[in-house]
């Protein structure tokens, strides 16, 4: 009975559902809540006991548990990473909210505590530990490292040197690879006593200098004779990133290929890592939640639970560059004092058309962030699209200006500065100005990237000073030509 139970908890769990429940026959929905995670917030519910809280925490998927300890308060939260046993605590913090993590480890040191936090990065993954260390100052990385063996603290040290952005800071160095000497019998029998992940299909292998020479399926190893070399049955053509590869262009990759593994090397192509699908699932998350951060001038890396400091520093530089751009857009309004003063009526329309063309704008900018970020737009793709952008401008400004007319005409009956012939300017500065806003909505991302810039960086905050100053300006010109 023992050894089916262990044949039963070695076999890879395809389906997606917890081994016990593939044995009592149940089929569960994964985003059903668990009786584990019933049992949690039952006890959260009612009175925090850190012990019995602890071991129910345990009991749950990791990042459920980590979910549990991002909901409670700091202190509550560090208190009970202290209780659970390490290795579910290690796990658990490599699955909470990063900013969140590098709290709890910060709180664990100022607490005299060094000695627990850097056992939990000891035994926690070297990717997930490294980028932990990686939000710490200088001081506390170089202490907590002091306290691991040396071998462990030398790996964490340089995978906490790459650049986050890379490919160095999204590899792992938990794998295995295969010397080309080997047989294929030496292989599994290799292979017998390493930690394989259940999903692992291919493997790498190296030479005696760590060159990286082909990759190996399990399946060849299975089918292959024994005595057959690996250097005579392995994929010569693999594909490898350098270290320093954008991690953007490394998940472009996996989205391209399909690959659910990808080798990481050197300069001279010695193999240091290598990146897994799931590392690219987070990675193409955060680029989406940097780039939406980035259009309105958060800061890249804030997170909603990033400390103040952090979140001033990210976003009022951006802010005080907004302020003066719409000090532009606001002089306008100014230089027409007299003629609003003469058809109060503009002071209604100036914010609804500047909100529409801001709109259209902002549409256009989305849709072009999404071209460029997906490889879609190509040079020679580029002029029809800014003229395709800006005949939907054209025309959803023809609609729009018909509805604007017929919103003043119907004023007119209460409003003596509401004339038709206000309306007709409005309509047409309407008509201009969603023209202009999607030209630039299109067009600054653009701009943007053949100057070298990030096309994402802060583009919304330069389309509202554009957008703003188009929909004011034409307005009173328009009006002070037709009418005066």
């Amino acid at each position: 009975m023992a050894d089916e139970r262990q044949q039963s908890e070695d076999q890879p769990d395809v389906t997606g559902v917890p081994l016990e429940s593939q044995d009592s026959g149940l089929v569960t929905d994964p985003s059903d809540q668990s009786p584990q995670d019933a049992a949690v917030a039952e006890a959260i519910a009612h009175t925090i006991d850190v012990e019995v809280l602890a071991d129910l925490v345990e009991q749950q998927e990791a990042a459920d548990a980590a979910d549990t300890l991002e909901a409670l308060e700091d202190d509550h939260r560090r208190e009970l990473i202290e209780e659970m046993e390490d290795d579910a605590a290690a796990l658990t913090l490599s699955e909470m909210n990063r900013p969140l993590a590098i709290s709890v480890v910060q709180d664990l040191i100022t607490e005299g505590k060094d000695e627990y936090a850097s056992h939990l990065l000891e035994v926690m993954a070297p990717d997930d530990a490294a980028d932990l260390l990686q939000g710490l100052d200088h001081h506390d990385r170089d202490h907590l490292l002091a306290s691991i063996p040396a071998r462990e603290a030398a790996q964490l040290r340089r995978l906490a040197r790459y650049d986050v952005d890379s490919a160095g800071g999204l590899m792992t160095i938990e794998f295995t690879a295969l010397r080309d000497h080997l047989s294929v019998a030496q292989a599994i029998e290799e292979l017998r006593g390493a930690a394989l992940p259940r999903d692992m299909q291919h493997l790498m292998v190296v030479d005696d200098q760590d060159h990286l020479v082909g990759v190996v399926g399990l399946r060849e190893l299975l089918l292959n004779h024994p005595n057959a070399l690996l250097a005579d049955i392995m994929e010569k053509s693999v594909k490898a990133v350098r270290v320093e590869t954008d991690r953007e262009e490394v998940a472009a990759i996996f989205d391209r290929y399909d690959y659910y593994m990808l080798a990481v090397v050197d300069a001279q192509d010695r193999l240091l890592g290598i990146v897994t699908v799931d590392d690219i699932i987070d990675t193409i998350r955060a680029e989406q939640t940097e780039d939406v951060q980035k259009t309105v001038g958060a800061g890249a890396g804030e997170a909603v639970y990033s400390d103040l400091r952090t979140k001033l520093r990210g976003r009022f530089p951006w802010l005080g560059l907004s302020l003066l751009f719409t000090c532009f857009a606001g002089a306008a309004v100014l230089v027409g004092e007299d003629l609003i003063k003469a058809h109060p009526v503009l002071a209604f329309l100036l914010p609804v058309i500047a909100a529409l063309v801001g709109n259209a704008g902002h549409q256009a900018l989305a849709v072009t962030l999404r071209g460029i970020v997906l490889n879609e737009v190509r040079p020679e793709r580029i002029m029809p699209l800014i003229a395709r952008e800006g005949a939907v401008g054209l025309l959803s400004g023809v609609a729009l200006g018909i509805g604007i007319m017929a919103i003043v005409t119907a004023l007119s009956n209460f409003i003596e500065s509401a004339t038709w012939r206000i309306g007709l300017v409005a309509g047409i500065a309407a008509m201009v100005a969603m023209g202009v806003g999607t030209l630039a909505g299109s067009g600054i991302p653009l701009l943007m990237r053949r100057l070298g810039f990030d096309p994402a960086q802060s583009s919304a905050i330069f389309l509202i000073m554009v957008t703003d100053a188009v929909s004011f300006t034409t307005l009173l010109a328009l009006t002070t030509l037709f009418i005066g």
